[in-house]
């Protein structure tokens, strides 16, 4: 797949407690955008925040959370971006979603994973 120039970033932010069905929703967000062959994913875990509850969630030993920030970042064209978000936003029940247009400088397989 090429991917260069004008492109979309999504980002959903929830916490890592958020299910779906019986499984995480993060690994349901990741395992879709995978089957709609979007150009990446990528999952950050956050060591602290808060969102609309305004309630902090952190790591610190004293106030270990078990609802750590989740940030999934998901790039690839307006067309598939625009695709997959309906999909997206039906499963989202609690967090912040948003899209940003990025400019994609490069964008290649590493060395290791050639066929």
């Amino acid at each position: 797949m090429e991917l260069t120039g004008s492109a979309k970033r999504l980002t959903i932010i929830i916490g890592e407690s958020d299910h779906f069905e019986h499984h995480s929703l993060t690994t349901e967000i990741v395992k879709r955008a995978h089957a709609a062959g979007l150009a990446g994913v990528t999952v950050f875990r956050g060591i602290e925040g808060y969102g609309k509850s305004n309630h902090i969630h952190t790591t610190r030993i004293l106030s270990l959370s078990d609802d750590l920030p989740v940030s999934i970042v998901i790039i690839d064209s307006a067309a598939a971006i625009s695709a997959f978000l309906e999909e997206i936003l039906e499963l989202v029940q609690g967090g912040v979603v948003t899209l940003e247009d990025v400019e994609v400088l490069h964008y290649v397989n590493h060395p290791r994973h050639e066929e």
